[in-house]
């Protein structure tokens, strides 16, 4: 089901101005957010299953595609879709990425472009390929590998590492939000890359996603989400969402916290 909303760049006072005592009043939670802030970022405050709030974010074109075939992103959102990003990061405690991404992108995953602060960030790394000089592990926040059991991996000293058992390679993900949790963590980010987000998405471990479509069209390329295939659309995942003008782009804030499952903590060894 989707409910229209109110164009975030035609709100007064300017959408810069609004925001800038957000992050702080969103931590403090006294209070409602400025408008249109509370609507968009307030069931970003508290989670439905357990303390963990964990939102998954998506930039993609108009047939659902993150990058062309070539591999080539950079930028299919506008400077409204990349502002809605750094907002949601100077919301959370944590970002997340995939270790493809980090390798891919080599991010600096940082609040840049509006005001707020730098969340911690943590990279999901099962085989310990992250490289020591990454941009994401320069030591201006709280820094995080996941990596699998008896994996040592070169980093520096002042970054936590936390070992979990793979299947087939891979972590689930309900077993890193648990061990996050155990982290101190409570709000998240699922942050990329699409293989990541979907894995999150399909073990019913987001509380929120949220999409931001630029007017653009691929035609070919990498899909937003890869998930199991259905037979029908009947079997669809449906979930109730809302659309937010920004700019030239709709964010599609979807509400998925009826099917999140709640975290079973993990025991982990650092």
């Amino acid at each position: 089901m989707l409910e229209p909303a109110a164009n975030v760049a035609e709100m007064a006072p300017s959408a810069r101005e609004s925001w800038l005592p957000v992050p702080d009043l969103f931590r403090s939670g006294r209070q409602p957010l400025p408008p249109p802030w509370e609507a968009i970022f307030g069931p970003l405050r508290s989670g439905a299953a357990d303390e963990l709030v964990v939102v998954g974010q998506l930039g993609q074109s108009l047939d659902g595609r993150i990058a062309t075939s070539s591999g080539h992103s950079k930028y299919i959102n506008g400077a409204a879709g990349l502002d809605h990003l750094h907002r949601i990061r100077a919301l959370v405690d944590g970002i997340v990425v995939g270790i493809g991404t980090a390798l891919a992108d080599d991010p600096q995953l940082t609040v840049r472009r509006v005001a707020g602060p730098n969340p911690a960030r943590i990279v999901i790394d099962p085989r310990g390929r992250l490289p020591g000089l990454a941009r994401l592990l320069l030591p201006d926040v709280r820094r995080v590998v996941v990596t699998a059991t008896g994996r040592r991996p070169a980093l520096p000293g002042d970054v936590e590492v936390v070992h979990l058992p793979t299947d087939d390679g891979h972590f689930a993900p309900s077993a890193i939000l648990g061990a996050l949790a155990d982290l101190g963590f409570r709000r998240l980010l699922i942050e990329g890359g699409a293989q990541t987000v979907s894995h999150f998405l399909s073990a019913g471990c987001l509380d929120r996603l949220h999409v931001v479509v630029a007017p653009i069209i691929l035609g070919s390329g990498r899909s937003s989400l890869i998930l199991e295939p259905i037979e029908r659309a009947d079997q669809a995942m449906r979930p109730t969402a809302k659309a937010y003008p920004i700019g030239e782009e709709v964010l599609f804030d979807c509400d998925l916290s009826p099917q999140r499952v709640p975290v079973v903590r993990a025991k982990i060894s650092r």
